[in-house]
């Protein structure tokens, strides 16, 4: 007698064949990472992958942007807002400021210079550094990703940043006491506007730069330290003479420190002028927005 084998539910017998739930399990697997499933989910979630790896790089050198982030607003809030606040307090009288110390009336203003100063360096070598010398854009464009996701992708790395910088950064403000109102905490999201409203319009100008001939460096001179000096960041914008005060008017640092200061000691300032704050630094950053995918749109094709 011959015996026969018949398989087990693992091991099929020879010439046979048997599906088992580990194969229909191998199948589903295959399946769910499929080329076509993964085009799909990358166009349909591919802002959050291109952002992803944004966060990913930002994670290789953590500790120099936390230094760089926190580390220049806390030394400037110890150097200005502990330090001279001394001296200032000393010498002016209680109105000068709104009725706070001079650490709460710089600390917004501390806050939202961060958020900017940190855009300018992040939406300038870093973008062309996309289109030029790394051309990192290429590889996720080959990709079913489209032009904008990878805009929208930088982009809500970026605003991640900025809010985990700018939470940091109130908690120790809050921590000196230098935001007072309720409402403070609110301070950290206008400080991400304000950024935003700076980094877009200079994202989209990134974009449009081909040859790296000093343009940064000069943004960085002419445009980001006036605005640092007269957007009222040290001193009521109305100490200025007049024909500088249009500097802060334009300037988003102004917008977004009025705002901060309304919000984290109750800055006594009309409603409607609060409103033009929001509204003006809203529009900065949806016009820089549109102007950067038109723009990245022009340099990696449809």
């Amino acid at each position: 007698m011959t015996s026969q084998h018949t398989g087990t539910p693992d091991q099929p017998a020879p010439g046979g064949h048997r599906e088992t739930g580990n194969t229909k399990n191998e199948q589903a697997v295959r399946a769910a990472h499929s080329p076509m499933v993964a085009a799909e989910r990358a166009r349909k979630f591919g802002s959050w992958y291109y952002a992803e790896h944004a966060l990913k790089v930002m994670n290789g050198y953590r500790w120099t942007l936390l230094a760089y982030s926190v580390g220049n607003p806390v030394m400037y809030l110890f150097a200005m807002g502990v330090g001279l606040a001394t001296l200032v307090d000393s010498n002016s009288a209680e109105s000068a400021f709104g009725g706070v110390s001079y650490l709460a009336f710089i600390a917004p203003a501390l806050l939202s210079s961060a958020t900017i100063m940190t855009a300018a360096t992040e939406f300038t070598y870093p973008v062309m550094d996309g289109f030029k010398w790394r051309r990192v854009y290429y590889g996720p464009h080959a990709s079913p990703l489209a032009v904008h996701q990878i805009v929208n992708g930088y982009i809500i790395a970026i605003s991640l940043r900025l809010f985990l910088m700018s939470a940091i950064y109130f908690a120790i403000v809050a921590a000196f006491g230098a935001s007072p109102s309720a409402w403070g905490s609110v301070a950290i999201i206008v400080a991400v506007v304000c950024g935003l409203s700076f980094g877009l319009p200079l994202m989209a100008y990134s974009a449009s730069v081909t040859e790296d001939k000093g343009q940064f460096a000069l943004v960085m001179r002419f445009i980001v330290t006036p605005l640092f000096l007269f957007s009222g960041t040290f001193f009521p914008l109305e100490t200025l003479p007049i024909f500088l005060r249009w500097i802060g008017w334009i300037s988003p640092l102004w917008h977004g420190t009025e705002l901060g200061r309304v919000l984290t000691y109750g800055y006594d300032e009309p409603l409607w002028l609060s409103a033009i704050h929001i509204l003006y630094l809203v529009a900065l950053a949806l016009l820089g927005w549109v102007l950067a995918r038109r723009m990245y749109e022009r340099r990696l094709g449809k």
